[in-house]
């Protein structure tokens, strides 16, 4: 519990309307779109960042821990206050600042939606490329502390790739703006040590993107497996032949039987898993382009390859990929996400390991990713209220990275370690490595109040 001198500063700072201290209201910021529950002594919500500057001093005055948080759909516990004290909550620090279509940037505050700053780029004619499936409430400060991917990372990267500046809020409550809307500023890349560093470092106020222009035609594909391992070799055959799709997006029938009920997006249920496949850019030549993913992927006994008809067609078929995770609740009362990553012709090994984890301990396994840049989300269905289930599950997990780092790769692809996957890390750091990232965080937050118990094993 904060002591009345703290709380009466925050009032002093926020006004009523922008602190929350009772336990009723602090329940709603207690855990993310993780598994993972702790539950603030506070909860603030800056306008402007002078707010935010005198929050953190405080804070540092006190030493009272502090998390950023968004939307909450953080899925490793990121945005969970680990060790309590406050939550600085910036859903109202909202604003797209300027949209520069001539220098192709935007500058948005750390609140803006991700899909709100496509829909104001749309006008224009341009996109902001890194797309998550949760892009319709997750936040761009949490994208870029979790350096979030999307289905449109296969070709054009992920958001470290178009972040070319920040304004931070520093933990000792220095405001320090690094990069800009220029390329390659002189010096560190300190921008690029910010975006993915989790919360850890400080608090982001603002950020320059680099935004793009919308692609003159896009052509989208649905093609139908009969086995996971046919459609995963297709994966890896396409990229092969030097076609570097938008997306190569993979469903398995587990999420196919939840995702038609959901939203009747036309998937066979009698199939094992599909995948989505969309290639975008020039009209010239986007049809051959289109007609060797197909031919592509029938070599690999796909038993249909259809595309769609038009852009109506399309977006029903990336409805029910983006509504994956939410439609699993009729599965499941709750499921635990991992996002390893491995090699793509590692992937139908790992696929086929990962289900057969799940069954060891007793679980469904459901599996939806980004096949085409080898991130995997095995989803291990389970019912949180049943501990053994719990145990099971987070047993399971830590199985199935292990899997993803005996086949040379890594624990995380966008999720980021957070709370969930701190075990995890000494499987692809050495103790050195591990020392080496904490003397970089130490250098930034010496005090190590800034998201505290995130990252580093205990």
């Amino acid at each position: 519990m904060l002591a009345k001198r703290v709380t009466d500063k925050l009032r002093a700072i926020f006004g009523d309307d922008g602190v929350l201290l009772s336990d009723v209201e602090l329940m709603a910021y207690e855990y993310d779109a993780g598994v993972d529950r702790r539950r603030p002594d506070a909860v603030v919500f800056p306008t402007r960042k002078e707010q935010v500057v005198e929050v953190v001093k405080l804070a540092g005055a006190e030493g009272v821990p502090f998390v950023a948080r968004g939307a909450g759909t953080n899925l490793s516990g990121g945005s969970i206050p680990a060790k309590g004290g406050l939550i600085v909550e910036f859903a109202r620090m909202n604003r797209i600042l300027e949209l520069d279509i001539p220098n192709q940037r935007a500058v948005v505050e750390p609140g803006v939606i991700n899909l709100d700053l496509n829909a104001a780029l749309a006008e224009h004619g341009y996109f902001y490329a890194p797309d998550p499936a949760s892009q319709k409430v997750s936040t761009m400060g949490g994208n870029v502390g979790e350096n979030s991917g999307g289905p449109h990372c296969l070709k054009y990267g992920v958001t470290t790739n178009h972040v070319l500046g920040l304004e931070v809020v520093l933990p000792d409550g220095e405001l320090a703006r690094f990069g800009g809307k220029a390329f390659d500023a002189p010096g560190y890349d300190l921008t690029g040590l910010f975006v993915g560093s989790e919360g850890m470092f400080g608090l982001v106020t603002e950020i320059t993107v680099r935004i793009l222009r919308q692609p003159e035609a896009v052509k989208t594909l649905l093609a139908v497996f009969n086995t996971i391992e046919d459609a995963a070799d297709s994966v890896s055959a396409i990229i092969a032949r030097g076609i570097l799709p938008a997306t190569l997006e993979m469903m398995d029938k587990a999420v196919m039987e939840v995702v038609e009920a959901s939203f009747h997006c036309g998937y066979p249920l009698d199939a094992e898993a599909v995948l989505i496949a969309e290639v975008d850019g020039l009209r010239d030549g986007l049809e051959r382009l289109a007609e060797s993913i197909t031919e592509i992927c029938r070599a690999h006994r796909a038993r249909e390859v259809r595309a769609a008809k038009d852009a109506a067609e399309a977006a029903q078929l990336w409805a029910g990929r983006r509504g994956a995770f939410g439609a699993i609740a009729r599965l499941s009362p709750g499921y635990l996400t991992m996002d390893g990553t491995v090699p793509r012709t590692e992937l139908p090994r790992v696929l086929r390991g990962s289900l057969a984890i799940g069954r060891k301990y007793g679980l469904r396994a459901a599996n939806v990713f980004h096949a085409g840049d080898g991130n995997l989300h095995p989803l291990l269905l389970f019912d949180e209220r049943d501990p053994a289930q719990a145990e099971a599950a987070h047993l399971a997990a830590m199985e199935i990275l292990a899997l993803c780092a005996s086949a040379g790769g890594t624990i995380t692809g966008e999720h980021g370690v957070g709370l969930e996957k701190r075990a995890a890390m000494p499987l692809v750091f050495s103790e050195a490595d591990l020392d080496a990232q904490k003397k970089v965080r130490a250098a930034f937050d010496p005090t190590g109040l800034c998201n505290p118990g995130k990252m580093f094993p205990d």
